[in-house]
């Protein structure tokens, strides 16, 4: 083969492998399995290489291959096999639990014994029907085994018996005959291999977790007990952790499996750099990317992905794509900015949580000598409580003071989860990858620690991401291997193991060594890890050369505590190596802000919030308030207060007493409804000062930029509403049945909230002037109060059970209403309803009786789906809709007049570095508050940081209200942040007429805080006197809104309310409000803010808890719409803002000089601002530099992005450079040229000016504080009132500038010199203030380019997969990041959707379930409340269809006023039908374009018929008519009643049904005519075929005798065509159930269409020749057969013995659009009423008619909104023209047929030519029928084409026509309907004398055609003893001959007159035959004829044109 191999083929090794490849082949669609023969050949005889790792790690859950499902092919519940055992060879032993060889094999025997396990095996505990009591010991290859999961084994079974060593067993039942099982049923491994077995700390063995079979039980029991059985050290460890392993257990490494951990990485020792067929890379021949340090592995990620060739032995690497990476993709950032730098999250990757209590006794005991004694103490000798975690290896027991020791498994959970290799790197045999060793491991969390900056906190996922880097890297190649088929089958992007460019947190100057090259040994870590950790002083401390045990190292980390020689030393890492030992590790936390964050994150959110409350409830926090009231040497606060409130000449409480009060409040906070009720304050209101409302009232005082707009539905709205309907339908659509759109009329709702009374109260407010209720209920809006709305929403506490409950008895009797459940903000609560009281929405949505309902659809909202999107889901990926974006490429896509601005936007903010960013954190403050949280370690952190805060509130409301003396410098003890934040509230106020303000938000999560602090600002507020100022809120989530009756006056007079009990309950009716709300609860529950929102203060929000849904929760509050139109003017004046974005301009990076006076509102703030952000624009990591130094520069410019990138899509404005004058260049960037900015003012090159240039210099500043530059004047700083100085010009530019440099993020509506702050406001989004250690975790970006932040745990109730997963990728769409949430996450045991897995199906969706996900505050709810109304109108749509609703024409004035029936006749008289005169005038107003047929007397209206286009019929007029519940339907509807009735009857398979010929003889036609009859099997009984041959002989027809309330006599005949679709077939409803016989009359070549879409319907099928032919010979054709089979069904009869007479001889004729029927009732008071009956209830009344026989065609009217036309007195029954509803009298109407020949007017033809016939025709005008407009298919859609073309092309009704034997163009149409349409055109031509001549018709023989509507046709039958009209003394203006019959003779015709010059019209079928005709009848005797009078139609003689002579009379 060309290579040389070290591997040696044997026969065993070969059909190992020969059938692992074929299993894995077969078994995988994912994986292209690895040749055999390279497994073969090219694996050197490595027995050791495979040992450790790879098969020491436990084994992954769900991985990509996760939805195969295994086929073990039992169950243990399958019927037992009976078997019988091999008889055992003889001498052996057969003792119960000893092997054949005598060895013992019981658990008891051997759990001390050191066994040997082979590489690849692990030991299993078999189970004895025998030994009850113990379990036998046996290895067991683990590919056969499941993982935790119950997935992926292998089908098969390869065993060792651990007692006479005998190896390789391949079947399990000879496995089982050798350890004397003695089964009785056959053996199967998953019954009898029971339990993991493991070694504890003892090293003895013991039984471990159940093995995971799929449909045992055991499944269930691991997700629960094994969490404890298994003890594995965390509390709440997810399920893919519970069954540990024998050889995992912490540890206990090396007892399990005896492998050295030395010879773990030994793939790269063999003498060959061959490993495998893949060459491994030697670091030398790596290219050398960005590569600082020596041997730091470069960042080859694979996103290149070149694949490798087929054959892996031709010597493919990696290097080819390594190559082609470009540079950028490996750049680091700074290392601080890479790295998220807070707390620790709580949920460690595999997700649990560690423990919460400090005992040591959770750790592992290991033997009793090695303990740890605490020293007493410890806490108040080293102010920390410092945190253990551990790590590899058992930890000794803890003794003594351990309750101020905490211990953490959350690093050891890493550590486990991160060796685990995923299922897919196992699959193939012995593989080469393997997971990092022990070594590896501790030496990168060195390196990880070691980078960490002084304040940062460890972040798990971090060193997660770590380890998973260089794991990536070390197997480059193999990875790439497995990932290749893998990433071409699916979305690679998503779901391939994607490298990222950059280790997060790891900077590229610190060597790693080269894992493929040389393996790390136990003796080389202390002192690399000693080398590394050297680089950072004292930071990290390695303790790792001479300890002998983690005892030791633990029992001098203590001393060293107490001893203080740790001051500045953060970790210490403690590593034991001893020889022949597994390496041992532990990290001790001992810095104190680390391990303060790190123990508050080990309480969940609810327990940090109960220390909380515990705190303030016993005082511990009153010496921090104490301490924080003294300002030094400026006094004391509350004195201070006191002071000002004497000042002022108010009342003053005593502060004594006050004080006390507060001191109360705080001890009496456990339940926050005492101290809830703020009411108090606002009742003493200052008596000098006009009230608000006094002043907002004033007529002259009046603001005109005030508008309230969140009313509005936005077309974006309009739009996703729109997706959902589609969606909805998309559902019904599909061929699953799940939802039955077409059987609900009407939609009802119900919307299901958090609850929270401002939230329900907001939805409320939408619902309720959205007019959705109006719109659903058909309410008046008068009648329907807001009280009202309040009944379609539900707040989720214990009152929302019994309204679901309703909900669901409802929607059970109500199956014709569509219920939809709007679950809104439905990531609030998505507990298991097994968890105790939690778990609300799972109990009530996930219920049976809700997920079973047909006609319950629920709709999820929320702005964080991800928890909802997990591997055991829900919700279908087809069903999520996602928020679109409106703005693509800067290009509006949706018309918006707002741009969203959120969590992204904030983001961008801190990146564009135009302007001081929109997000920022508080240097100060956060100095302040570490200071303290040092100063009180017993404390919570919140505690402080709220009371901190509060405090700065308190001083800075004091310094701006002006009451307290300038002597005091009051402005040094508050930050400039919260002094900006407070003097614009103040002052925005005062400038407004009618004093609009803006909102600041201040977010304190603890309830008992936000009360204390609402209680103290509102004491300081009333102090000062500011109480009519602004308003202080406590946004209490279970309290209504509370605001003071002034400013409730205020509101109501700004929004023109008119009710004198209104108060505001939602805060978006607080705008313009100036106040300060303080929202409180441990998450926000979807409140929505007002626009007039400005600053978001969020610096005591908890930094512990890391989940993505968390943090973009709180950062969702600042979420915000800005006005899209409000872009600055192409010609800006000078004072307005220009833009920073100009294109030959770099974005500020530490932009000082940008931050000058960016607040028009606040004196202050030009200089202040500066202070509070020192990386505010860059994320530069080292703030202390120079900020001219060549190396910040170079890095801030590495960081830029133009503006183009950075900017367009977030700015609404366009780019500056369209304006027509240069730009002053303002804002340069510091990394610009000095000599421009000089040209603004005189500025040097600039220096780091400390602190002297900062008079407001802040308490606990920190050395690298940012400074000001010299321009801007001490005096500009410090100026007291807001009167503008004079500036220099480059600054008065921004003077006006709105207050948080919106300069460049949104500019202001209109001119900058608008008075109102609140005007100038809505048009730029709020600021946010976060804590420092957020604000660098979000602000940092991971290695894809996301925030920081995307890639944390989603949501706390979630768990990662595994940890081999790829990065999100910034380039996902919303789609695709929920497919990776779906592949990467499963839910915790308390997740809701824990339980939703069925066995054996991948999915287990719920079919009705829809998840709309959208950002925060963008408008959701204005979007699914209008899909609720447009759902609702397409369901009314679909309820409701378009009926022609015209008047009848041709009534005369007047109306005949003689009444023949009285009026409540039920049947006609056939004696006085006889002498009622028949109305020859046609009255449908389909016929309005026909010729009138005269009538004696009649008097035609004056203007006429109009002349109408050809299509004119789909343009008449319509009426939108609801569906009765009688009406009948297209192919469209299929509700649960009409299954049967459709063919889906049980009994009979669809489609089955028999095709059977019928043959008749008809003179006419002069041939057999054949017909094809297709009979479905339901359907035979209505026919009778011959008993030996099975032909059909008729269609049976009942007796006249018959009746039956149930059944329909006649046969319905539909004739249709083109309408497969929408005809009006399904007569289910309409019959209400009657059985009834229905055929549909279709044309041969649309059978299989027809039959496809009616399968259950009988079909006539038309001969062949009939294809082209009009309705006319439809209905001929079956009038003929139905006469041909009344006379076999006498003849069955007269067979049968009985009366031949009997037969019933009536069928129905009835047109394809009939959708419902109508019956008049007589009402005593209201005249005629109609109202809607079934067809059964017309045709059971028509068919009872005494002497229906006497007729020979019955119909009913046509529907018109009008009613009864003409006289009220209307005649119950008439007689005249009757149209498509006919019920025919085959027996009497014998001799007259239908014109088969006819395309238009064939029935008024028949009718005609019935009633000369002497037959009686009635109408029955109590009832009629309502048509629908269907615009496709129908007899009247004949297309007339040319013969050479397909193609239609307008041909005018002069070329239908054409002389004989000329050159003409022919056409491709019948030549019948060329004539009928030539006459109806251009008669006015041919009958020149007949036009508008009503006196002078036209005289036509024997049949009626259409010479249009100018012209009167009066008919005459030529019939002998025919009922004809008297013509005596009327002179006829022309003669029409069609097809003159023998009947007519000259005789005849010589009885009529003419007038001189009229017109004859002689038609016949060829040319001898029109000669003949005028010879026959001597016509040449009164008319003169010309050669050139004679003309055919312009049909081919193949086609048989039709030939007409014209003449005139003499």
């Amino acid at each position: 083969m060309g290579n040389s191999y070290a591997g040696q083929l044997r026969t065993t090794r070969f059909e190992e492998v020969l059938h692992n490849s074929i299993e894995a082949s077969l078994r995988s669609n994912t994986i292209v399995p690895r040749p055999v023969f390279s497994q073969l050949y090219l694996e050197t005889e490595q027995p050791s290489a495979h040992d450790g790792g790879l098969h020491r790690c436990k084994r992954e859950g769900r991985t990509e291959n996760d939805d195969e499902d295994d086929e073990d092919g039992s169950e243990s519940n399958s019927p037992p096999i009976p078997y019988q055992m091999k008889p055992p060879p003889e001498g052996c032993c057969t003792t119960d639990g000893f092997c054949q060889a005598g060895r013992d094999l019981r658990l008891s025997s051997l759990a001390s014994d050191s066994l040997e396990v082979s590489p690849g095996f692990m030991l299993v505990g078999v189970k004895s029907h025998s030994l009850t009591e113990t379990l036998l010991v046996c290895a067991v290859d683990r590919r056969f085994l499941p993982d935790e999961r119950g997935h992926n084994a292998l089908l098969g079974f390869l065993g060792n018996c651990m007692g006479c060593g005998e190896k390789g067993f391949r079947y399990f039942t000879e496995f089982s005959n050798h350890i004397n099982l003695k089964l009785s049923t056959q053996p199967k491994k998953q019954k009898h291999l029971k339990h993991h077995l493991y070694r504890n700390n003892q090293g003895v063995l013991v039984k471990g977790a159940p093995i995971c079979w799929r449909g045992h039980d055991g499944r269930v029991r691991q997700m629960g007990s094994s969490l404890s059985e298994s003890h594995v050290t965390s509390d709440e460890q997810p399920p893919n952790m519970a069954p540990t392993h024998p050889s995992q257990t912490p540890g206990s490494y090396a007892a399990g499996s005896n492998v050295d951990p030395v010879s773990l990485p030994q793939v790269a020792d063999a003498p060959h750099t061959l490993t495998n067929g893949s060459h491994a890379v030697p670091s030398n021949a790596q290219p050398p990317l960005n590569q600082s340090g020596p041997g730091r592995p470069s960042a080859t990620g694979s996103h290149a992905n070149a694949g490798p060739p087929k054959k892996r032995h031709k010597g493919w690497s990696p290097e080819s794509s390594a190559n082609s990476l470009p540079e950028s993709t490996v750049k680091t950032p700074p290392s601080s900015s890479a790295l998220a730098t807070s707390s620790v999250s709580s949920v460690i990757t595999n997700g649990a949580r560690s423990e919460t209590s400090s005992q040591g006794s959770l750790t592992p005991l290991s033997s009793p000598g090695l303990s740890v004694t605490i020293p007493d103490q410890l806490l108040h000798t080293c102010r920390l409580q410092p945190v253990i975690f551990k790590g590899h290896g058992s930890l000794p027991r803890l003794t003594g003071n351990v309750s101020e020791v905490l211990v953490s498994s959350l690093l050891q959970s890493c550590y486990l989860s991160s060796q685990t290799l995923p299922r897919v790197y196992q699959h193939y045999g012995p593989s080469p990858i393997q997971p990092l060793s022990t070594e590896m491991q501790i030496l990168l969390t060195v390196y990880y620690l070691v980078q960490l900056g002084p304040e940062q906190v460890p972040l798990i996922e971090d060193l997660e991401q770590i380890f998973m880097r260089s794991w990536r890297e070390s197997h480059l190649s193999e990875i790439r291997q497995y990932q290749q088929p893998q990433t071409a089958a699916t979305q690679g992007r998503i779901y391939g193991l994607e490298t990222p460019s950059t280790l997060p947190g790891l900077p590229q100057h610190l060597s790693l060594p080269h894992q493929i090259q040389q393996p790390l040994t136990p003796i080389q870590l202390p002192w690399l890890a000693q080398l590394a950790a050297s680089s950072c002083g004292e930071g990290v401390v390695v303790l790792g050369e001479k300890i002998g045990s983690l005892a030791q190292g633990l029992q001098q980390t203590c001393s060293r505590l107490m001893d203080g020689r740790l001051e500045n030393t953060n970790y210490v890492v403690i590593i034991v190596t001893a020889p022949g030992q597994e390496t041992q590790s532990c990290v001790v936390v001992t810095g104190k802000h680390q391990c303060r964050a790190l123990a508050e994150s080990m309480h969940s959110p609810n327990e940090g919030l109960k220390e909380i409350n515990h705190q303030l409830s016993i005082g511990v926090s009153q010496e921090l308030i104490h301490y924080c009231n003294s300002l030094g040497q400026d006094g004391d606060l509350d004195s201070l207060l006191d002071s000002a409130t004497v000042d002022s000449n108010e009342p003053s409480p005593s502060s004594s007493s006050q004080e006390s009060a507060e001191e109360k409040s705080l001890k009496t906070t456990h339940s926050p409804k005492d101290t809830n009720s703020p009411k108090d304050s606002h009742t003493q209101c200052s008596k000098d000062s006009p009230s608000s409302k006094e002043r907002a009232s004033s007529p002259k005082d009046t603001c005109s930029e005030y508008s309230v707009e969140w009313r509005e539905v936005r077309p974006i709205q309009l739009a996703v509403a729109r997706k959902l309907l589609s969606h909805v339908c998309a559902i019904a659509d599909s061929s699953t049945q799940n939802l039955d759109l077409g059987s609900f009329d009407r939609v009802s709702f119900l919307i299901l909230v958090p609850p929270s009374e401002v939230t329900f109260q907001q939805t409320v407010l939408h619902l309720w002037t959205s007019g959705v209720l109006q719109e659903l209920g058909g309410l008046d809006q008068e009648c329907l109060s807001q009280r009202e709305a309040e009944r379609y929403v539900v707040k989720m506490d214990q009152s929302a059970q019994a309204r679901i409950d309703s909900l669901i008895q409802e929607a059970q009797s109500n199956s014709y209403t569509l219920y939809i459940l709007v679950h809104d903000h439905a990531h609030w609560d998505i507990n298991s309803n097994s968890d105790g009281g939690l778990g609300l929405v799972d109990q009530l949505l996930n219920s049976r009786q809700v997920r079973d309902a047909p006609n319950i659809l629920i709709l999820h909202v929320t702005s964080f789906p991800f928890a909802l999107q997990t591997q055991y889901t829900r919700i279908s990926p087809y069903n999520e809709i996602h928020w679109p974006s409106a703005f693509s490429n800067d290009v509006d896509l949706y018309h918006e007049k707002t741009r969203y601005f959120g969590v992204s936007e904030l983001l961008e903010s801190t990146r564009s570095g135009s302007s001081m960013p929109l997000m920022r954190y508080d240097s100060s403050f956060e100095s302040m508050a570490s200071a303290l949280e040092e100063r009180f370690p017993k404390l919570h952190s919140a505690v402080i940081r709220t009371t901190v805060l509060i405090q700065q509130y308190c001083v800075a409301l004091m310094a701006a209200s002006g009451k307290i003396g300038s002597s005091h410098n009051l402005q040094k003890h508050t930050s400039v942040e919260t002094l900006e934040i407070v003097q614009s509230l103040l002052t925005a106020a005062q400038q407004c007429p009618t004093h609009h303000g803006h909102m600041v938000l201040l977010r304190i999560p603890s309830l008992a805080l936000a009360a204390w602090a609402h209680l103290r600002l509102s004491r300081v507020r009333r102090q000062l006197g500011l109480e009519e100022t602004f308003e202080l809120i406590l946004g209490n989530p279970n309290q209504a809104l509370n605001i003071g009756q002034s400013f409730t006056d205020q509101i109501k007079t700004w929004l023109k309310v008119q009710d004198a009990d209104w108060v505001p309950q939602t805060y978006l009716e607080l705008e313009a409000l100036p106040c300060i709300l303080i929202l409180s609860g441990a998450e926000p529950q979807g409140e929505s803010l007002p626009r007039s929102l400005k600053y978001c203060d969020l610096r005591v929000i908890s930094c512990s808890y890391l989940q993505r849904n968390t943090l973009e929760q709180e950062l969702g509050l600042a979420a915000y719409l800005v006005r899209a139109e409000s872009r600055p003017p192409h010609n800006p004046g000078p004072g307005s803002d220009l833009l920073e974005s100009d294109a030959e301009k770099l974005s500020s990076t530490d932009n000082e000089e940008e931050e000058g006076q960016e607040n028009g509102d606040s004196p202050l703030s030009s200089g202040q601002q500066l202070q509070s952000c020192p990386d505010s624009g860059a994320l530069d990591p080292f703030p202390a530099q120079s900020t001219s130094s060549p190396n910040v520069q170079k890095g801030s410019v590495d960081t830029i992005q133009t503006p183009s990138q950075s900017q367009t899509q977030l700015l609404p404005q366009p780019p500056s450079q369209s304006f027509p004058y240069p730009q002053p260049p303002i804002h340069q960037p510091q990394v610009q040229s000095y000599s421009q900015a000089q040209s603004i003012s005189q500025l040097q090159p600039q220096p780091q000016i400390q602190s002297q240039n900062q008079p407001l210099s802040q308490t606990n500043a920190q050395p690298h504080t940012q400074t000001l530059p010299q321009h801007q004047s001490l005096s500009q700083m410090q100026i007291p009132h807001p009167q503008p100085q004079p500036l220099p010009a480059a600054q008065s530019r921004r003077q006006h500038s709105k207050s948080t440099s919106s300069g460049s993020l949104s500019p202001r509506a209109s001119s900058p010199h608008l008075s109102c702050s609140w005007a100038r406001g809505v048009s730029r989004p709020p600021s946010v203030l976060l804590p420092r250690a957020l604000y660098d975790i979000i602000t940092a970006s991971d290695s894809s380019g996301l925030p920081r932040c995307t890639s944390f745990l989603p949501h706390l109730s979630v768990a990662w997969a595994s940890s081999f997963r790829p990065m999100l990728s910034k380039m996902m769409t919303c789609t695709e990041q929920s497919l990776y949430y779906r592949q990467w996450t499963v839910p915790r045991s308390y997740h809701m959707d824990s339980s939703n897995r069925t066995e054996g199906r991948s999915d287990n969706f719920h079919p009705r379930r829809l998840l709309l996900s959208g950002p925060p505050q963008v408008g959701k709810t204005g979007a699914y409340l209008h899909f609720l109304g447009i759902l609702s109108r397409m369901l009314i749509r679909l309820m409701e269809v378009d009926i022609y609703d015209e008047e009848d024409i041709n009534y005369s004035a007047q109306a005949e006023g003689v009444m023949y029936h009285p009026n409540n006749a039920s049947w006609p008289n056939p004696d006085i039908v006889r002498t009622m005169p028949f109305d020859y005038t046609i009255h449908d107003p389909k016929y309005d374009d026909i010729s009138a047929v005269y009538t004696p007397g009649y008097k035609l209206s004056a203007e006429g018929n109009p002349v109408r286009q050809e299509d004119v019929y789909l343009r008449r007029r319509t009426s939108r008519i609801k569906l009765s519940k009688y009406a009948a339907y297209n192919t469209y509807h299929h509700c649960e009643q009409c299954h049967q009735y459709l063919g889906f009857n049980p009994r009979y398979q669809m489609y089955e049904s028999t095709l059977h010929a019928f043959t008749f003889t008809h003179l006419l036609l002069g041939e057999e005519i054949q017909l094809y009859f297709i009979i479905p099997k339901s359907k035979e009984h209505y026919f009778s075929f011959s008993q030996p041959g099975g032909q059909l002989e008729s269609m049976r027809l009942p007796l006249i005798s018959d009746w039956s309330p149930d059944c329909i006599k006649s046969p319905i005949f539909t004739p249709t065509t083109g309408r497969h679709e929408h005809g009006l077939f399904n007569l289910y409803h309409a019959m209400d159930g009657a059985s009834h016989l229905h055929i549909l009359v279709v044309k041969e070549y649309e059978m299989a269409v027809y039959k496809k879409y009616w399968p259950n319907h009988i079909m006539l099928v038309l001969p062949t020749v009939f294809n082209g032919a009009g309705v006319g010979a439809a209905h001929f054709l079956i009038k003929e057969l139905s006469y041909h089979n009344l006379e076999l069904e006498r003849s069955r009869r007269l067979e049968g013995g009985g009366p031949t007479g009997d037969v019933w001889p009536f069928i129905i004729l009835t047109d394809d659009s009939c959708v419902m029927w109508n019956a008049v009732d007589l009402d005593a008071r209201n005249g005629a009423v109609e109202h809607a009956v079934s067809l059964k209830q017309i045709l059971h009344h028509m068919e009872a008619c005494p002497d229906l026989s006497h007729y020979g065609l019955c119909g009913i009217r046509k529907w018109s909104s009008r009613g009864h036309t003409g006289n009220k007195q209307r005649e119950p029954f008439s007689r005249g023209h009757l149209h498509d509803f006919l019920l025919l009298n085959v027996d009497r109407s014998q001799n007259v047929q239908y014109d088969q020949n006819r395309f238009t007017c064939h029935d008024v033809d028949f009718t005609l030519r019935l009633h000369s016939a002497g037959l009686l025709v009635c109408r029955f005008n109590s009832f009629s029928v309502m048509k629908k407009q269907i615009a496709i298919g129908g007899y009247r859609t004949f297309i007339i084409k040319t013969k050479t073309t397909d193609v239609p092309t307008s041909v005018g009704p002069s070329q239908y026509i054409c002389a004989p034997d000329s050159k003409h163009l022919f056409l491709a149409t019948p030549a019948q309907l060329l004539l009928e349409k030539y006459l109806q055109h251009t008669s006015q031509k041919l009958f020149p004398l007949s036009t508008k001549n009503y006196t002078h018709p036209v005289l036509s023989v024997d049949c009626y055609l259409n010479l249009g509507p100018e012209v009167t046709v009066c008919f005459v039958s030529s019939r002998p003893h025919s009922a004809n009209i008297s013509t005596t003394g009327l002179l006829f203006s022309g003669l029409l001959l069609c097809f003159a019959d023998s009947f007519v003779t000259p005789g005849f015709l010589k009885k009529f007159s003419f007038l001189k010059g009229a017109t004859l019209c002689v038609i016949s079928a060829d040319r001898s035959s029109l000669r003949q005709t005028v010879g026959r009848l001597e016509l040449e005797e009164e008319w003169r004829f010309r050669l050139s009078d004679e003309f055919q139609t312009a049909n081919a003689k193949e086609d048989r044109p039709l030939f007409f002579l014209t003449g005139k009379h003499i």
